[in-house]
């Protein structure tokens, strides 16, 4: 049985989305398992959001992993629907791993105001950085300039394929 992982992340706002979803499900199968992205759903029609929002919680259900692009998307942080996901996945105890473009920490990508900034060297709020950690997964960073990003999403399919078969890629 191959393994399912759901796709997560800011990608279905790419003007090629389509395309990055088709590419990153292709990855996924280069390493034997196969990658459910939001976009994969079918509607008649045109959608509404409670329909989107149905059709993606049973793709996570579906999934035995989740995969999080958490790229800082329209401020310093990850998306806010990726990291409702990863929290919906965390609750349902299912292996997690995150990925983002960006090496940078948290605290240098936010402007400062009145309010304090957590500073606890990671990449995101600890709520979302910890979430993955704290099942065993990880968070992949890679400096690059696609919302996609593409080269981080290749690590973190060799670090999942090391966490299910305990070895190499192979």
């Amino acid at each position: 049985m191959t393994t399912k992982i759901y796709l997560a992340g800011p990608d279905v706002f790419l003007t090629d989305a389509v395309e990055v979803g088709r590419r990153k499900k292709e990855m996924c199968r280069e390493f034997g398992f196969e990658g459910l992205f939001p976009l994969d759903n079918e509607f008649a029609g045109e959608p509404s959001g409670a329909e989107i929002y149905r059709a993606n919680c049973e793709l996570m259900l579906q999934a035995e992993i989740g995969f999080f692009n958490l790229s800082p998307f329209r401020g310093p942080s990850a998306d806010a629907g990726t990291v409702f996901e990863l929290g919906l996945m965390r609750g349902m105890g299912k292996p997690l791993f995150g990925y983002r473009n960006s090496t940078s920490l948290y605290h240098q990508r936010v402007t400062p105001d009145q309010y304090s900034i957590e500073r606890f060297g990671l990449g995101d709020n600890l709520m979302i950085d910890c979430c993955l950690t704290d099942l065993g997964g990880k968070v992949t960073e890679v400096a690059e300039n696609s919302l996609a990003a593409f080269s981080a999403f290749r690590e973190t399919l060799t670090a999942a394929w090391r966490l299910l078969h305990g070895s190499a890629v192979g």
